[in-house]
């Protein structure tokens, strides 16, 4: 009687092994993202594979496409068949949305924190220790200073850079940011905007490199030993000191910088014709678990998660932080006036 107990569960668990085996399932995911997020994918796919396996029996396979934020939404337009877009900016993703009727109009509403599960902000990489003093946006401008930047045209963070400064100018001669949206403040206000204007167009007098994407910006200031100061994102820049050497380069922290909201977004029509819809959605809600957050916090993203952030506070130094609604009325806004062909960069920089 006992051989036979003994027998029938190794039956048992031989079936239900291969029970799992015959069900269980291998997915591809392809994770279209702006340059500077090579290492934070990289561990959170893995993690994510990991999680997705242990709780449903399959495996997912996430394949990352990196490049300049505008020329990888570009990209999606046209037909590259991402699963989930992880891009700088949300103009990016409103683009696919609006050019290519891919996903809806509100994708910002289906995710928390308007579908950005981390931050981020611009920072000042230099020369180890700072030979040309730059400690302020006022700085760029000094002369003799070589600024290195990515193209607005192309890259997140040459737009979320501009805007930085463009802002911190505007702050600068108003003061009050509220005095923007108050009519009776109209004329002061146009003349910090003409004055934004005139620093905007001379930082781009200092630049050195314009490069397509963050990635291209960073290596030519790090490794080809262009300029004297990097318009970088936060996490790039931690990266350069942690690739490059602590003992090459500084990281300044402006007093005042702009808060950056990567957002993220499911590929609506890519999802429901390669039936990843599911995956996809637990793939970007993973992002805002307390695992995900740690590998967003680790890599040197602002993670959204209160608790996380203050573990990690010592990573992130702080600073005065405006919006991009606050000053500039939102990307749609933002990207008519100054992007957009013929737009006030436009208007300078062919000059």
């Amino acid at each position: 009687m006992k051989k036979e107990l003994t027998t029938l569960f190794l039956a048992a668990v031989l079936v239900a092994f291969f029970s799992v085996t015959l069900y269980a399932a291998e997915y591809k995911l392809l994770n279209v993202s702006y340059d500077p997020t090579r290492e934070l994918y990289k561990e959170f796919n893995e993690a994510f594979k990991a999680y997705y396996k242990a709780q449903t029996g399959d495996t997912v396979n996430v394949t990352p496409s990196h490049g300049g934020s505008s020329k990888q939404a570009r990209s999606v337009i046209d037909g590259l068949e991402a699963d989930v877009v992880t891009l700088a900016l949300a103009y990016d993703i409103d683009s696919i949305a609006e050019k290519a009727k891919l996903l809806p109009a509100d994708w910002q509403k289906r995710l928390p924190d308007n579908s950005t599960p981390y931050t981020s902000t611009v920072v000042f990489l230099v020369r180890k220790g700072n030979p040309k003093k730059i400690t302020s946006w006022d700085d760029l401008i000094k002369s003799g200073v070589g600024v290195i930047a990515a193209n607005p045209k192309t890259s997140g963070v040459a737009r979320w850079s501009y805007l930085a400064g463009w802002g911190y100018i505007l702050k600068k001669e108003l003061g009050d940011l509220k005095k923007l949206h108050d009519p009776q403040f109209a004329k002061e206000v146009e003349a910090a905007q003409k004055k934004a204007l005139a620093y905007t167009t001379e930082v781009y007098k200092h630049v050195e490199s314009l490069d397509s994407g963050a990635r291209g910006s960073t290596l030519a200031f790090v490794q080809r030993e262009i300029g004297d100061v990097l318009l970088a994102w936060e996490n790039e820049a931690v990266l350069a000191l942690r690739e490059f050497g602590a003992d090459k380069f500084d990281i300044v922290v402006p007093s005042i910088s702009i808060l950056a909201e990567p957002p993220v977004a499911i590929v609506d029509k890519v999802v429901d014709k390669r039936g990843t819809r599911k995956i996809a959605e637990a793939y970007l809600n993973f992002l805002y678990s307390k695992e995900g957050q740690e590998i967003v916090a680790k890599h040197f993203y602002r993670p959204r998660n209160k608790e996380i952030l203050e573990k990690y506070s010592k990573n992130f130094t702080k600073v005065e932080l405006f919006t991009i609604d606050e000053v500039f009325g939102g990307w749609q806004k933002a990207q008519k006036e100054h992007f957009e062909d013929g737009g006030i960069y436009d208007q300078f920089s062919t000059k």
